[in-house]
Parts: C-alpha cells; sequence; structure tokens
C-alpha cells in the first residue's frame, strides 16, 4: 500500500499512529493477534499531512485497493489524537524498498487509546501490556504531559489506566501462583 502510495503522492515518508502502528516493533518479535487486526492504517504523509488526504479515493476505505487487498489506508492528521510532548522524537523509523515508515511508539499509542478508551483500545492495551510492549508506567508517566481534548478525556484516561493498573497486578500474582502452585 506505502509503495502505492507513493507513486500516486511522491512522498516515500509515511507515519504510521493508530492500532497498527505497533508494526513497528515487529522486528523485537511477535505482536499479538489483538494488536494486529485492524484493517485500517491510520497515516499521514510526514513532510506535508493533509497530502494524505488526496489518497483516500484510490487506497482509502471502499476504494478498489480495499476490495482487492482486505486493508485500506486510513489518511488522518497529526493533531488527531491525544499524545504526549515530545511523541514525535521517538517515532520507530522503519526503511523498506525506498520507504520510510515512522511508527508511533506503542506507550504513545496507548495513551491515545486511553483518551477514547473503546473497548476495541483497551483491548489492545491490555494485549500489550501482557505482551510486555506497553509499560503502564510509562504510559501512566506521559499521561502527564498529555494534551487532552477535555478534562473528560483526561479523566475517562486516568480512571482506565487504574483500572489498567489492578488488572495487570492480579494477572502477575495469578502468574507467580500459576508457576509455583505444583503442588506438593
Amino acid at each position: 500500500m506505502f509503495e502505492q502510495a507513493r507513486q500516486i503522492s511522491g512522498h516515500r515518508d509515511y507515519v504510521v499512529i493508530g492500532s497498527l502502528s505497533v508494526l513497528g516493533v515487529e522486528e523485537d518479535g511477535p505482536v499479538p493477534s489483538d494488536m494486529s487486526m485492524s484493517i485500517d492504517i491510520d497515516c499521514y504523509t510526514k513532510a506535508d499531512p493533509p497530502r494524505v488526504f488526496d489518497l483516500k479515493a484510490l487506497l482509502g476505505e471502499d476504494s478498489a485497493f480495499h476490495a482487492n487487498h482486505g486493508y485500506y489506508l486510513d489518511p488522518v492528521s497529526p493533531s488527531l489524537p491525544s499524545l504526549p510532548d515530545d511523541w514525535e522524537l521517538r517515532l520507530t523509523r522503519v526503511e523498506r524498498a525506498g520507504l520510510r515508515l515512522w511508527f508511533l511508539d506503542p506507550n504513545d499509542a496507548a495513551v491515545s487509546k486511553y483518551a477514547r478508551s473503546e473497548p476495541r483500545d483497551l483491548r489492545w492495551i491490555r494485549a500489550g501490556v501482557a505482551a510486555g510492549l506497553i509499560s503502564l508506567s510509562t504510559v501512566r508517566s506521559r499521561l502527564r504531559s498529555t494534551h487532552f481534548l477535555d478534562a473528560e478525556e483526561e479523566g475517562r484516561s486516568r480512571v482506565q489506566i487504574d483500572a489498567d493498573t489492578a488488572w495487570f497486578e492480579r494477572l502477575k500474582t495469578q502468574r507467580v501462583q500459576g508457576a509455583g502452585g505444583g503442588g506438593s
């Protein structure tokens, strides 16, 4: 898809910021299916973010590309998600076939997903935490420098990270008990 995007737009640098931004860490190990099942690739052209919207008709939802491949480009603005300060400095760069793909750090993506707190976003976060791709302490720290849409979004994020912290503590306890529970 990015090769087609380059041919259409002339751009070779794309920033991936949604659920599939986790593919930037794919070379480090397997990515849980709950983190990589999305069929839309939220991205923008790095040098000229509005230019990505020119690609929607040919590569976006309901395009021939989507019908042929089962996934599509979802053009977004870099200002769309609620993200912590300096998120752009933490992008992971992957070069392939003359393209440079820049992937949002999983912890930064988790901040954005907490802001929305939709069920699929929360499944994504928990899968990342369980796989060791997301650190709740790092996410909590980055929440402090996040510019949220409003107080409701910020409150929702803080309530959800508290709930996930409690969930993860229970999970760790279960794992420890399971590992030592062989009987005597």
